[in-house]
Order: structure tokens, then sequence, then C-alpha cells
């Protein structure tokens, strides 16, 4: 781990510790850059899912999910199960 000495914006870190839920100063720095790594990396793999070609035909009959729930009815099966 390194250790170095630098100059932060009091209200900014602050900011980050609510956020964050922290309970120190290195805590919400390193809290801090953790998420930002993370965001980074997410970044990275949404960019390579951007790159591959996917082809979902018939991927409903494959998983043999049947293609989802009909939500047609949603509105008023609630409306029903209220009413009783």
């Amino acid at each position: 781990m390194t250790r170095i000495t630098v100059d932060v914006n009091d209200e900014w870190l602050e900011a980050a510790r609510e956020v964050l839920g922290t309970e120190t100063k290195v805590a919400t720095i390193n809290a801090a850059l953790h998420a930002f790594a993370l965001r980074r990396q997410a970044r990275e793999i949404v960019s390579a899912f951007d790159q591959v070609e996917m082809d979902f035909t018939d991927s409903a009959e494959a998983w043999r999910y049947g293609g989802g729930r009909d939500l047609g009815r949603l509105v008023e099966d609630a409306r029903d199960s209220e009413a009783a």
C-alpha cells in the first residue's frame, strides 16, 4: 500500500463519505478510488459486448423460457386481487 500526503477538498470528502457510507478519511478515499476502478472495468466490459454480434433468435425456446409472461392483464389482475 502506498502512503501519500495530499490536500483534499473537505466538502468533496464529506460528500463522498456520505454517499459511500464510510467512517474515516482513509476509508472514504480508498472506497472512492475503488468505485472509479470498478466503473472503468464495467465500461470495458460493456465495450467488449458492444463489439460482439449477438443473435437471440429462438433463445426463448432454447432456454425453455417460453418467451416471457403475458403482462396484458397485469393491471386487471392486480385490481381483482385488491378487491378480494
